[in-house]
């Protein structure tokens, strides 16, 4: 066996070992889409509109607003409930269902605040309709 004889075995045998392996592994994906996928969905867009919403009341809070103080608290709060609800959906984890019935009570509370300020805030108002939107699709979760 010459050296290119020896290099096309060798690609042979380890495209062959991708195969069996890709094969191998596939049982443990789902197939179509994730169960708790609008939760996750919801939740990531919570977290995407809070960010914004969140830096914008601090700006506020620099500038001397100090009628943000409970808008960012309350954000703050619906950020670490929302990531924990994606890593415990994402992993269908048992604990999720009950982390989504606290999510829906995060949500609204972030919901109320943000409505406080969202006809002269555009960060307030996108955090504000992401919540309602989160805490909808928690509540189908759940049951």
């Amino acid at each position: 066996m010459n050296r290119r004889e020896a290099l096309f075995a060798t690609g042979a045998l380890i495209a062959a070992g991708a195969a069996v392996a890709a094969e191998e592994h596939s049982h443990h994906h789902h197939a179509g889409t994730h169960p708790w996928q609008a939760v996750l969905d919801t939740a990531g867009i919570c977290i995407e509109k809070g960010e914004i919403c969140l830096t914008h009341c601090i700006m506020l809070l620099g500038e001397g607003d100090k009628t943000m103080a409970a808008c960012a608290t309350s954000v703050r709060e619906m950020l670490a409930s929302c990531r924990a609800l994606i890593t415990l959906a994402g992993a269908e984890s048992k604990f999720a269902p009950k982390l989504a019935a606290l999510c829906v009570d995060v949500c609204k509370n972030c919901e109320a605040e943000c409505k406080k300020h969202a006809t002269k805030h555009t960060p307030c108002k996108e955090c504000m309709d992401s919540c309602a939107e989160c805490a909808k699709a928690c509540k189908a979760m759940i049951g």
